[in-house]
């Protein structure tokens, strides 16, 4: 358990400091800062299912009185990562052999999208150590078939669920495993006490994040592309990998149904990593709900079929090297071979873990909108934010938009009980608007061309800055736009003693 612990945790931490937070790690950011009651009175209107994370969140921000950094907020997602690695190599151990969860564990520590989420602050990655600690709980529990076991089963998955609810599709999974152990009912009925207990205790987070549905609407239904493109996330992007580990993966299915009753490690990799993202693209297929990172638990299956099937091969060398040589030193020699090849298939993916630590690889960096922010801008500027959530750099980045006024925003996101903050109405925002002659705008890349709000304040930004001002310039970082719209005034005007080019007046002459 420690080797691929300590092995997450030096992948977790490699360039942990991106230099910039994207939108959904700006989220965590600004609402896990806000007091108790500021983040209670959110969650009745957005973000329900993240609620457990952001109060948990609140209290690591807090631990650092200044000001919190990317480091800090990336930081429980790093170590959950490697709980979830070292837990990944206990299940390996217990229900096969101590080299198949070193080789597990290992193989979870260097899988790109393991990584990827380790470097997240979001809840993925916590929800994985979760989802993973409760199966070790449900084999316990499977064996023990004892009243206590069952509890503790039901208590951490209970507390997974409600940091991400999707992961309750891991009771799928269980389920999966008891119909291939051929489980008798005693079991059936201790595991149906335990997540009639989750399902029940999970009920209000359903009814509150139901109605808050629209946030997921961006969503696309999934495709055959979608299921292909996260077997290769599961068992490794670059074809090499790839091959080799759904090959082996394959093998490790030889053993898949024991004795009656038998719990074994295949009949408990399988069902973790298909049912889960199986079952939300089926749902998905009606109400669009699919996401990779929501079914990331799922992906601590593979690593443990793919030992599996290592650990066959390694059985069938063994046996001709006992025959050619000697037994005895075998199986640290195998051991030592499984390790050496999780390395090379480590740095046959080194490109892709160093690419996905650059700034730029996120759909967004706003530490670089602030940072162009910062340059450009002067004290008293006046900025509007279109659509209001690209207002997210401010409130991550609040230093670079210092002394600017926010034309838009009449009530900040804390005391209004939103992500970003409650605005003025059209009317309001067209007389606060009367007397500049310009005005810096933060656009959101899909609002450039084509955007057709339906609120009333985003039409009328889009009318005012269409209408009354022309662009003079644009700096785009990412999906982001920074752009300087200023009031034409007619060349020669008297009024003025000044003459244009389409932009800032200078002096006649």
């Amino acid at each position: 358990m420690a080797v691929p612990a300590a092995a997450m945790l030096a992948v977790g931490f490699w360039g942990l400091h991106r230099g910039g937070m994207w939108r959904d790690e700006a989220v965590t950011y600004q609402v896990a800062r806000r007091t108790v009651p500021q983040i209670w009175r959110l969650l009745h209107g957005v973000d329900a299912v993240h609620g457990l994370y952001y109060l948990l969140m609140h209290v690591v921000l807090a631990a650092d009185p200044g000001h919190p950094g990317e480091v800090v907020l990336r930081l429980p997602s790093v170590c959950a990562a490697a709980v979830t690695a070292g837990l990944v190599a206990v299940l390996g151990t217990r229900l096969a052999r101590p080299r198949v969860g070193l080789w597990a564990g290992l193989l979870y520590a260097v899988t790109p999208l393991v990584g990827h989420y380790a470097q997240e602050g979001r809840s993925y990655a916590l929800v994985a150590a979760g989802a993973t600690g409760a199966t070790l709980l449900f084999v316990r529990a499977v064996r023990e078939a004892g009243r206590r076991a069952w509890w503790w089963y039901g208590a951490v998955l209970g507390v997974t669920c409600w940091l991400h609810e999707f992961a309750v599709l891991l009771l799928l999974a269980h389920a999966g495993t008891l119909a291939l152990a051929r489980s008798s009912g005693k079991v059936w009925r201790g595991w149906g006490c335990a997540a009639g207990g989750v399902a029940l205790s999970l009920l209000p987070m359903v009814v509150v994040s139901h109605g808050q549905s629209a946030q997921v609407a961006w969503l696309r239904e999934p495709d055959v592309e979608t299921a292909q493109e996260l077997l290769r996330q599961y068992l490794g992007p670059t074809d090499g990998v790839y091959w080799t580990c759904l090959a082996l993966g394959l093998l490790g299915l030889t053993r898949l149904v024991g004795r009656r009753g038998e719990v074994t490690l295949a009949a408990v990799a399988l069902p973790l990593a298909v049912l889960p993202p199986v079952a939300l693209m089926l749902a998905s297929q009606l109400t669009p709900l699919y996401v990779d990172r929501y079914v990331l638990y799922a992906l601590a299956g593979a690593p443990l079929l793919v030992a599996l099937g290592a650990d066959r091969v390694a059985g069938l060398l063994g046996r001709l090297w006992s025959r050619a040589v000697a037994p005895v030193p075998r199986s640290a020699a195998l051991t030592l071979a499984g390790v050496l090849a999780i390395l090379l298939a480590f740095a046959h993916q080194v490109p892709l873990l160093r690419a996905d630590r650059l700034p730029g690889t996120r759909a967004d960096n706003l530490g670089a909108v602030a940072a162009a922010v910062a340059r450009a801008l002067r004290p008293g500027d006046p900025v509007l934010f279109l659509p209001a959530h690209a207002r997210g750099a401010e409130l991550a980045y609040p230093a670079g938009f210092t002394a600017t006024r926010d034309v838009a925003l009449a009530e900040p996101g804390p005391e209004s009980g939103t992500l970003y903050g409650r605005e003025v109405g059209a009317g309001t925002l067209r007389r606060r608007l009367a007397g500049a002659d310009e005005v810096w705008a933060v656009v959101e890349k899909y609002a450039m061309g084509g955007y057709r709000p339906r609120l009333a304040t985003e039409r009328a930004k889009l009318e005012v800055l269409n209408q009354q001002f022309v662009l003079r310039e644009e700096t785009v970082i990412d999906r982001v736009a920074l752009r300087l719209y200023v009031r034409p005034i007619r060349v020669g005007s008297e009024e003025s003693g000044l003459r244009v080019d389409g932009g800032r007046p200078r002096p006649r002459g």
